[in-house]
């Protein structure tokens, strides 16, 4: 049964990523994709949070499997990130391209840092 809810909450989490990119790029139109980074920063977000509750045992197992690979796998979109910063370098805006990967990294990974953090927070 695992299995099923799995593939469910990948497919919403897919489902509601599309809807988030497209609100975000509909109201930011810039080069820089701001719509993959807010994705990809606040996915690692929930994600260090939900691994954070299952390391306290404050939840099972199976909501990080469901919810952190279901849902936040289909949500985020690192391979989008990738293909966006080998655009930007395609078009000659290196400094983007460099500002999209590390950034995009570095605010992923404090993301999920805080996350962790606010986990192991909690009483």
């Amino acid at each position: 049964m695992t299995v099923v809810f799995l593939a469910l909450a990948g497919g919403v989490g897919a489902a509601v990523r599309f809807i988030v990119d497209g609100l975000i790029r509909s109201r930011l139109r810039t080069a820089l994709p701001w719509a993959t980074i807010l994705i990809n920063v606040s996915g690692s977000l929930v994600l260090g949070f939900v691994g954070g509750l299952v390391v306290r045992g404050h939840a099972p197992d199976s909501l990080q499997l469901v919810l952190g690979t279901g849902f936040l796998g289909g949500y985020t979109t690192f391979s989008t990130a990738s293909v966006e910063t080998i655009r930007l370098v395609q078009s000659g805006r290196t400094g983007l391209a460099l500002t999209n990967a590390v950034g995009s990294l570095v605010a992923s990974v404090g993301a999920a840092a805080v996350g962790l953090w606010i986990a192991f927070a909690l009483p």
